[in-house]
């Protein structure tokens, strides 16, 4: 069974930084793609950032430039850094990974959330 627990969130004043982290545990094969999507009440879940494993990072073009996706595969955990953060930034920010267990079995898992509020 494969948990994520997200952390880093909180509140910031616009300009600020901050740096969401997501723990992976289980019996981790590979982590093959590490996304970070937000969601606001009410709207879609937006993607955010993804990183495919030997591949080259993406970002939605309204946090390119600002947020930088980063993952250890060593030690399962996967980051964001949020920097210049605006008040349309604020969400409930969630981890998402895709990979394999072993034996064909794959995984595609979700964190609790956390939540990330911008002041003006």
């Amino acid at each position: 069974q494969v948990q994520l627990v997200e952390s880093g969130g909180g509140l910031v004043q616009a300009g600020g930084s901050l740096r969401l982290s997501c723990a992976a545990s289980g019996t981790i094969l590979s982590i093959d793609t590490a996304n970070w999507w937000r969601q606001n009440p009410g709207k879609r879940r937006e993607l955010v950032a993804t990183e495919p494993r030997g591949g080259t990072a993406t970002y939605a073009d309204s946090v390119k430039g600002r947020f930088t996706i980063s993952v250890d595969y060593a030690k399962k955990m996967v980051y964001l850094e949020m920097n210049s953060l605006k008040v349309e930034d604020t969400a409930v920010y969630y981890c998402n990974l895709i990979g394999g267990l072993g034996d064909d079995d794959v995984y595609d898992e979700w964190g609790q959330g956390t939540q990330v509020t911008v002041s003006s």
